[in-house]
């Protein structure tokens, strides 16, 4: 197994012991949570640079590198839905687009079709990524000054919003990605 799969391996690992240090909902708990996180994307990002830099491009790591990433993503979402800072709804919807494209995506990997990662969907993941940081900043504001009105006016106002935007992009590089890949989808 080579580094670039060892570090996917990590993410998913990460992934869970993050989430269970956002369940515990204290002020320790999240800035840990919150720094485990950064390291989990950082690990992201360093797979992909190896991989391709060192020409360690493995069908496992095609396979284990969407997964993370939905598990990192998808998991931190629903804790955050435990914690009542989400609406079931919103992750809902982003959980039906990642298993969607996801399951595309290996089942093309199955028949030797690469379905490519566009733009959006990049766009997408970063605008998940810098949400979820907001969230876990917010929380962590909440828990340092609880009745401050930034607090409120982040998790009332501002949380909503940025669950909103999320939540259109992802679907709309859903809708983007089936019509970039149509053909391709068609020979499935």
């Amino acid at each position: 197994m080579n580094i670039a799969n060892k570090l996917t391996i990590l993410r998913i690992l990460l992934a869970f012991i993050c989430i269970g240090f956002i369940l515990q909902n204290s002020l320790f708990s999240l800035g840990l949570a919150f720094f485990i996180f950064l390291l989990a994307s950082l690990t992201d990002f360093l797979d992909g640079y190896l991989a391709r830099r060192y020409n360690l491009i493995s069908d496992l790591g095609k396979i284990l590198d969407p997964l993370a990433d939905k598990i990192l993503i998808i998991g931190i979402f629903c804790a955050f839905l435990e914690l009542g800072v989400v609406n079931a709804w919103m992750v809902s919807l982003i959980m039906l687009r990642e298993f969607i494209i996801t399951g595309l995506r290996l089942y093309g990997l199955s028949k030797g079709i690469i379905l490519e990662a566009r733009r959006l969907g990049k766009h997408k993941t970063l605008s998940q990524v810098i949400g979820i940081g907001f969230i876990f900043i917010s929380l962590i504001l909440a828990k340092i000054l609880p009745q401050s009105k930034a607090a409120i006016i982040l998790s009332g106002q501002v949380i909503p919003v940025l669950m909103w935007y999320i939540v259109m992009i992802t679907l709309l590089s859903g809708v983007y990605y089936f019509w970039v890949n149509r053909r391709a989808i068609r020979t499935f």
